[in-house]
């Protein structure tokens, strides 16, 4: 299943859609590369804005209950 949400790292958001079943680093690799993310380090953990909890970044946006509309910012 795809959801749409908005990931943020050091200040710069963008809004993505992507298969819930993919690991969240994996998506944070692909937006690094493009250029899209200006990040050297690559955030473990994540706050959820709905669910008011850390995620982790080598999980599942599924495992992880991350849903459509959802705000993830990393946590450094």
């Amino acid at each position: 299943m795809f959801i749409n949400l908005t990931m943020e790292v050091n200040g710069t958001r963008r809004d993505i859609r992507i298969d819930s079943d993919q690991k969240i680093a994996n998506a944070i690799n692909v937006l690094r590369q493009s250029g899209k993310f200006p990040v050297d380090a690559m955030p473990d953990y994540f706050r959820s804005r709905l669910n008011q909890v850390a995620v982790s970044a080598h999980k599942t946006f599924a495992e992880e209950s991350v849903f459509d509309g959802d705000v993830l910012t990393a946590i450094v």
